[in-house]
């Protein structure tokens, strides 16, 4: 009984502390931070220090969770009563005042994802099977994202959003390859349910803007640019199953990817065709790393 009081009293005290931490501590600390260096948290980013923290929180229950920094807002969140910011629930109270209040242009991957004819897939089932299909989809996105070091930006309706900043130390090196691997996950994930759902991937790599995007109290941490309407226009083009990668993504994975189609694309408010490269991806296919 004395030891069962002891674990209560050691839990309740651990809650009380990380609360503390996150919804106070955190915030006041990392603000000052940021007024003093607008780059605080690339900062953080290149020098490993996000990348570890984000491996710690991602494998702690439970989802919802802060869009940055992946700590908790359910299970061991919510006994710990972490809140989601006031001024943007997708972030934790730290990572908002970490984000950068500024944009700034850097290489960025983009990757979009999006549930193919899913209006006519609605028709015939009911919004339970709609809601609870939607909740997998977002489930193997986000698992797909976050073990590879990719921002789940957005999950809008049947479609996500994922970037990968190579100023994160794990994917400076080879941000395209590791997004390539996040699309094929993503796909095999959904492939292997019993009723898998007709998912295509559109992928590109170039020059963004990227920070707090908004005015007064509406931000959020998002890329904007011509890279990121390119990645949406691909995942437009994009079959069931399919990855659809630009030529800059391409170039950078095609010895892993000999076997990649090409293929030319007109794409809405392009002026030009746009050549891509098609990897398809089957139910339960293990990664392909550089075989035809």
């Amino acid at each position: 009984m004395a030891i069962a009081l002891v674990v209560v009293a050691v839990v309740a005290i651990g809650a009380v502390a990380a609360g503390l931490f996150f919804n106070v501590l955190s915030p006041a600390v990392d603000s000052r931070r940021r007024a003093k260096d607008d780059n605080y948290f690339f900062d953080g980013c290149r020098s490993g220090l996000m990348s570890r923290y984000r491996w710690i929180s991602r494998h702690l229950p439970a989802s919802p969770r802060c869009k940055l920094c992946l700590v908790p807002f359910g299970g061991l969140g919510r006994v710990a009563r972490i809140k989601p910011s006031r001024k943007n629930a997708n972030f934790c109270r730290g990572c908002f005042e970490m984000a950068p209040l500024g944009g700034y242009d850097m290489e960025v991957g983009v990757l979009f994802a999006d549930i193919r004819g899913f209006t006519s897939w609605c028709e015939s089932r009911t919004p339970a099977t709609v809601a609870e299909a939607l909740n997998r989809f977002y489930a193997a996105a986000s698992a797909a994202l976050m073990s590879r070091d990719g921002l789940v930006d957005k999950l809008i309706g049947d479609e996500v959003m994922g970037l990968f900043l190579p100023v994160f130390s794990t994917l400076s090196e080879e941000p395209c390859g590791v997004m390539v691997d996040a699309a094929h996950e993503m796909l095999e994930r959904i492939g292997a349910a019993s009723d898998p759902l007709p998912v295509g991937v559109g992928l590109t790599f170039g020059m963004a803007r990227v920070g707090n995007v908004g005015a007064g109290e509406v931000k959020d941490f998002t890329a904007v640019g011509d890279v990121v309407n390119t990645a949406a226009r691909l995942q437009a083009s994009a079959s069931p199953r399919e990855i659809l990668m630009s030529a800059a993504v391409h170039e950078r994975v095609a010895e892993r990817y000999p076997g990649a189609v090409p293929r030319t694309l007109t794409v809405r408010g392009k002026n030009t065709p746009v050549t891509a490269y098609s990897i398809a991806v089957g139910a339960g296919a293990p990664v392909r790393r550089g075989e035809p």
